[in-house]
Order: C-alpha cells, then structure tokens, then sequence
C-alpha cells in the first residue's frame, strides 16, 4: 500500500463486537484473589456486595471472547471507532526512519480511553436494578467517564477525588457536575477511612488508595449501590481491549506490524487495553513486538515495587491480590499525571511482566512533558499528562532508531487529551515543574505493613 497516510479509520460497521480476555493464552493463570480476612481465594459471592454479578464473571471468566452487549455498543459509537494517527511531523522532526502510530482515545466525551469501561459497567449495574455507583478518581478522566457513563442509564454517581487533582484540575469537578455526579476530595471527612487519614495527616494530598477506601466503604453496606473501578481488575482490563482490536485492524489495513509498543501504566488499563491483542498475536506468533510498560519515577510499582499479596486500597477493605506494589499506605508525590499515582499494578499486567512477557521503564515527569511539547508542536494535539510518558518512551525508542538506521513501527495509545490539565503545562513553561525522586524510605516503610502470607 502507498505509504501516504496520516490517519488510519474503520468504518462503524467494522467496530470490534467482542472484548478479549488475555488469561486462556497466557503460559500460566494469575494467582487468585484472597479474602482481606481468611487470606483464602474468594468466590463470587465475596464480590456480590461490590459488583453486579455480571462483571464478577468477567471479571474470572476463562473465555478468550466475550460479547459486547448491543445497548453498549450503540453509545460506544458516539465516538468509536477511534483513530490511527500517523505522527510523520513528529517523525520529521525527530529526524528518525522509525514510523510513529497513536491510536488516540481523546475523542471520547470523557476526553479519554475510560468511557470504554465506564458505559458497560454502568450498563451491567442497571440491569441488575443498582440505583448507585460510587468511584474514586485521580486527575479526574475516569470519574468524568462514569459520570457521563451513569447519566446514560439514569443511576446516581458519587465521586471520591484525590486532593492534589482535586485541587490542580477544578474543571474535571465541574465536568463531572455536569453529567449529574457529587464529587467530594479525598481524603474527606464522609467516611471512616478518611476521618482516619485527616487525623494522621490533615494537610493529606490523598491517594488513589484512600479514594477507593472511601468509595468502597460507602457501597458496602447500602443494597442500591455498588462500587466501580476505573483500571487495576480484569473486567475492566477486557472492556478496553477494544483499543488494541480496532489497532489491529487498522494496521493491517496499512500493511504495518509493530516492532515497539509503548503504553503509560497506572493502574493498568490502558496499557493492557491497546496491548493485550497485540500479545495474543505474539504469543500464536503471528508477530512478534516488543512491549513495554512506562510509569513515573516517584511511583515506579513495576520497576521497583515487589510483586506479592497487597490490598488495593489504603484502608484494606478490598481483597488482597497479587502485584507489584510499593505499598497499600504508600501516598505517591503530587506529580501531575495524576491517573499514574496508583501504589500497586493491574494483577494481570503484573503477572505478565513477572512472565517475561512485557519489559517496563519509568520516566520523571519533566521529561515527559518536553516530549509532550514536541508533540503537540509537531501534531497540534495536546495530550493529557499520563500518555506523556508513552510519547516520551516513543520519542526515545525513535532516537535510537535514528542512532541505528532502524526503521521501526513503533505504537502507543494517546488514551486522553490534556484540555482540562493546561495548569500543569503552565507550571512546566514557567519552569516550576520539579521531578520527585523515588521515595525510597516512604515506599519501605509502606512495604512494612503489607502482609506477609506463608
């Protein structure tokens, strides 16, 4: 095919109808979940009071495929399927023979990648007559993503932010507003879990693992609601492999096989969304790229985190599972990529990486945002703070090319746009934005109070 493309589209009719679930193709099966309390593997029954029953057998199915309900697929396509960009200024001004592609989420109505979990997750809790989701959120994309997602399927949607995103990005609040949701940062004094963070620390700019503990605490108890989460378990894993299945198709249209793929890691879920097709084919080897996780320096959980049994949340109400992790207690530094300052890793992609299946890099965020510039001056997108280091890993996967004369494929997702982050650019062109080392001490002592299971 004539190599003259800078955008790559399906038509709606050819918008993947199924997600894919990675775990039947992988060499091993993940370790279980275990319950907080008897540290034995838990049933589906352990989960009914979180998640509607229908996300629980997601969430440990063992088919390799399952169907993308029609009432999820009519609101996916108020924005999917989503675009393959060719970056050739990036390319050009890199001065490198390496082609950069991104498949870009940005244009969701959240502004990124969440929605693709967001709306079926909704979907599910109203079929099974849930009247409430409570969520927590770091820079905001993914509470954003649930609220549009609840106004949907007219549920309510009360949204636990964490402080230093609350505080720096105002306007993921009103978004949020908009769409019908309460928002209140974390940690606050509406729950146990919160009460007991402001005692210890009433100046706490909170963490993705107090905002969970909020949120949970507050589905718990009450029948008509349940608790959503935004990245980290296998359900929401799979809703996003959408990504990579439609990136599949699109690159075959082109005629182009990725030597590098590229994708941020938090929590999880849009590097396992754009890579687990891409895995799949590599492990039938059908193509074989190399697949690499990028996190921040102050919260590298895969780089330098342990792989072991730790709760998800701050306050260990959630089952314990295993991942790498820096550390239940562990409050990351306010670095701006707010979706990233997660203690802990996606179960699955922990157990891939322990498998040797992907490689992982961590960047500071100073870094990241130079790359971001370029971007945006090369391609007129400006990207959200957490697929920065992504494009900072593409950029400099593309300059050893340059060293190298090697012309490789490489692919990432931009899973969001950074309209509603231009404060954080705003420090950077000031020359206020500072890079966090890794906590070495903060992180040992967290580390100090994760289980130790025999």
């Amino acid at each position: 095919m004539a190599d003259d493309y800078s955008k790559v589209l399906l038509d709606e009719s050819e918008m993947p109808t199924q997600w894919y679930n990675v775990i039947p193709d992988l060499p091993e099966p993940p370790p279980p979940p275990l319950h907080p309390g008897t540290h034995e593997p838990i049933g589906p029954d352990d989960l009914a009071p979180l998640f509607p029953m229908a996300l629980i057998m997601q969430e440990v199915s063992t088919d390799s495929y399952i169907d993308i309900p029609g009432e999820v697929l009519d609101i996916y396509k108020l924005w999917r399927p989503t675009p393959l960009l060719r970056a050739r200024r990036l390319e050009k001004a890199l001065d490198t023979p390496a082609k950069i592609f991104l498949k870009y989420e940005g244009g969701s109505p959240a502004g990124s990648h969440k929605p693709n979990t967001a709306v079926p997750q909704a979907f599910y809790n109203a079929q099974e007559g849930v009247k409430r989701l409570t969520t927590e959120t770091g820079a905001g994309q993914w509470g954003s993503a649930l609220a549009f997602a609840t106004a949907q399927y007219g549920l309510d949607c009360e949204v636990w932010q964490v402080r230093a995103s609350y505080d720096q990005k105002p306007y993921r609040k009103t978004m949020m507003e908009i769409w019908g949701a309460n928002v209140h940062p974390s940690p606050s004094d509406l729950t146990a879990a919160g009460r007991a963070v402001l005692a210890a620390d009433p100046d706490s700019p909170g963490s993705l693992g107090i905002a969970i503990s909020e949120a949970v605490e507050q589905a718990g108890p009450d029948p008509d609601t349940r608790y959503a989460l935004g990245s980290v378990l296998n359900h929401v894993l799979l809703h996003q492999t959408i990504i990579g299945e439609e990136a599949l198709l699109q690159l075959a249209k082109v005629e182009e096989t990725p030597d590098v793929l590229v994708g941020c890691t938090g929590g999880g879920s849009n590097f396992g969304g754009l890579s687990f097709p891409f895995l799949r084919e590599k492990l039938a080897g059908r193509m074989n790229p190399t697949i690499r996780c990028v996190e921040p320096a102050s919260c590298p959980s895969l780089t330098r985190g342990e792989y072991r049994y730790d709760f998800g949340d701050t306050g260990q109400l959630t089952p314990l599972v295993k991942m790498h992790t820096l550390g239940h207690s562990f409050v990351p530094d306010p670095i701006h990529a707010g979706g990233l300052r997660y203690h802990g890793m996606a179960p699955l992609v922990s157990h891939i990486y322990e498998l040797g299946l992907v490689e992982a890099e961590s960047i500071h965020q100073t870094e990241c945002f130079a790359a971001a510039i370029q971007f945006a001056k090369s391609e007129g997108i400006v990207p959200a703070p957490e697929p920065t280091h992504a494009i900072a890993a593409a950029i400099r996967e593309a300059l050893r090319c340059k060293e190298s004369g090697e012309e490789k494929v490489i692919l990432t997702a931009l899973c969001g746009h950074g309209h509603l982050d231009l404060a954080s650019y705003e420090q950077y062109l000031a020359g206020q934005l500072v890079d966090y080392d890794y906590p070495e001490e903060k992180i040992s002592a967290a580390m100090a109070q994760v289980p130790v299971l025999g």
